[in-house]
């Protein structure tokens, strides 16, 4: 257990004098060098899902079948899944910066070697590698962000960022009508350049990152505040330099029991005893956006092409893809001056409501009118979704916060990527045995009751956070703390750990 003994004792200023900056170029910079992941994994998804005919003729794919392709994604979501919860616990453990460079590694290995695939079992090994980096990047990233980024703007850059996703998803979408014409390219090099260019963006976003710091507050917890001092009195004087302003003075300390390490079995615990209603709250919002987007976007593209005679998808994806962006970027600011816990309810529900709408009158819709359908709903839908990533990465104690992401992560995740597929697929089986679109409407009902329950959930249980402090809305768990009768309210923080 001496991983886990103190090393000493500090009160320190860092939180307060980070979250007081001015936003500046130097923060673009950590937004460019982190938020990319989710345009990557946009991309990914996206040109994969399109190229499923691609990869199926044997002399210029794989030889791949439908049952295949389905195996190839549900590869992806299980390494995902492995991904976030073992680079979680090490990025909590390892610090942010450290793990944020392996996991990109992790991805643009995978993606390379996907290009270069010559069986469909080396395609299975080397998408379950790409979803393990991406899955890991979800838990490095969205904790490094955080802890960066100043309060007052924390949840507009939270949700702008995860709704980055969607240029991708739209990228992707455009990118795929080019490299699948066999009258520009080869059908046989068509799909292999598509991952070959999500490696090329990949390798742009490693050196870029190279020059975003570790995370002073993980530093100073772990010993190390010397070299948080430092990092932190560099960004002040970037900020000074580039803003031509002086930065305010600050009175805000915390004090910590630092130590090298907390064990997994100590922080779980931590967690689920001292705040249940976080833990549940978290769960209904990510299991919600999960069953959201398999009723609706992973059945879309089926959609279209089964029931509704369009020959090329990607138009409509990228549209949609659009509306999607557009929702999380136009909406984000609200998060911060509404406050979370309004927008959070009120784009749960109001989507959740539009998407069991949409399943009434599913049986005379058209390509374009479920096209515009879809992207009302999600225009509300993809904020909402991009708060629960923002929930669970703010509500949890520091030393938990990569941990936490990971964790709800991969539950969504799993419940979205590999209960949904198999539902909704064989909805879409049942609809067009029977030639009646409709039949898969119960799938919109799973998602849209999913999303209002989350949306009511949030309403009661959602934790005020906007324009606050990190350590205010969870005191880290080796903070000194009077009130050691803390309680999980949606408002005060954690008590803190005991000595070793």
């Amino acid at each position: 257990m001496s991983g886990r003994v103190e090393t000493g004792r500090i009160t320190t200023d860092i939180p307060a004098r980070l979250d007081r900056l001015r936003w500046s170029r130097w923060h673009w910079t950590v937004l460019i060098g982190l938020g990319t992941v989710w345009i990557l994994d946009g991309l990914e998804v996206t040109i994969v899902g399109s190229m499923s005919d691609a990869l199926k003729p044997d002399r210029t794919g794989l030889g791949m079948s439908a049952f295949d392709i389905g195996l190839a994604g549900a590869v992806y979501v299980a390494g995902a899944c492995l991904g976030a919860l073992v680079f979680g616990q090490l990025t909590d453990r390892f610090g942010r910066k450290r793990l944020f460079m392996i996991t990109l590694g992790v991805y643009l290995v995978g993606t390379v070697l996907t290009a270069f695939s010559m069986n469909p079992m080396w395609y299975f090994a080397c998408r379950f590698i790409t979803g393990t980096g991406i899955g890991g990047e979800y838990a490095a990233i969205n904790s490094a962000i955080d802890e960066l980024i100043p309060a007052r703007y924390r949840g507009r850059v939270d949700i702008a960022i995860n709704g980055s996703f969607w240029v991708g998803a739209a990228g992707g979408s455009l990118l795929t009508v080019l490299l699948l014409d066999k009258s520009v390219i080869p059908a046989e090099l068509g799909w292999r350049l598509a991952f070959g260019l999500g490696a090329l963006l990949a390798v742009g976003v490693l050196f870029v990152r190279r020059a975003v710091p570790e995370s002073p507050r993980w530093l100073f917890i772990h010993g190390r505040e010397q070299e948080a001092e430092r990092i932190v009195s560099e960004i002040e004087e970037t900020v000074r330099r580039e803003t031509g302003q002086e930065l305010g003075t600050v009175s805000g300390t915390i004090t910590v029991r630092q130590r090298k390490a907390i064990g997994i079995g100590l922080i779980a615990r931590t967690v689920f005893t001292m705040y249940p209603r976080r833990t549940i709250l978290c769960f209904s919002l990510f299991v919600g956006q999960a069953f959201l987007y398999n009723a609706f976007f992973f059945t879309y593209g089926d959609t279209l092409t089964t029931f509704l005679d369009v020959g090329q998808t990607g138009w409509y994806l990228a549209v949609f893809a659009a509306s999607n962006f557009l929702g999380a970027l136009l909406l984000s600011p609200l998060f911060d001056r509404v406050g979370r816990v309004r927008m959070i309810s009120g784009t749960y529900v109001v989507s959740g409501l539009l998407l069991a709408g949409t399943g009434l009158v599913l049986g005379s819709v058209s390509a374009v009118s479920l096209t515009v359908m879809g992207s009302i709903i999600f225009f509300f839908a993809s904020a909402g979704a991009s708060a629960a990533y923002l929930t669970a990465s703010e509500v949890f104690p520091m030393e938990t916060r990569a941990l936490c992401i990971a964790f709800f992560y991969a539950i969504g995740t799993a419940v979205g990527g590999i209960t949904g597929p198999l539902l909704f697929g064989s909805l879409i089986d049942h609809a067009s045995a029977h030639h009646d679109i409709s039949a898969i409407a119960i799938g919109y009902f799973i998602g849209a009751a999913l999303m209002v329950g989350g949306g009511v959930v949030e309403a009661v249980l959602g934790v005020h956070a906007e324009g606050r402090s990190l350590e205010d809305i969870a005191r880290p768990l080796t903070a000194e703390d009077e009130d050691s009768d803390t309680v999980d309210t949606g408002r005060a923080g954690a008590p803190a750990l005991g000595t070793a």
